[in-house]
């Protein structure tokens, strides 16, 4: 199993309603490994607090696994345009 943070970043104001990231580096995953990524409630960033990163309507994917290699994490603002830097959590095993 592999843990890791990474920074979601929706660009400058006014932002857009999807943004993604990889997660390069992952030896071991698999096509059949479990991937799961989410909004981190523990770590703030220059653009956004906690409590933004708590009340902010974001829907959190991960998927695309690319074997040996990594994935992919997906964000998508469910109520209008997001803009600025979301940290997330992302696990797999």
């Amino acid at each position: 199993m592999a843990t890791g943070r990474a920074t979601l970043d929706f660009g400058p104001w006014p932002g857009t309603s999807q943004a993604s990231i990889q997660m390069y580096g992952q030896i071991g995953i698999q096509v059949t490994s479990f991937v799961s990524a989410s909004i981190s409630l523990w770590s703030a960033t220059a653009d956004h607090s906690i409590d933004e990163h708590r009340i902010e309507q974001l829907k959190i994917t991960a998927g695309n696994i690319s074997p040996g290699t990594g994935f992919s994490v997906y964000g998508e603002c469910l109520n209008s345009l997001a803009f600025g830097k979301y940290t997330v959590d992302w696990v797999w095993a």
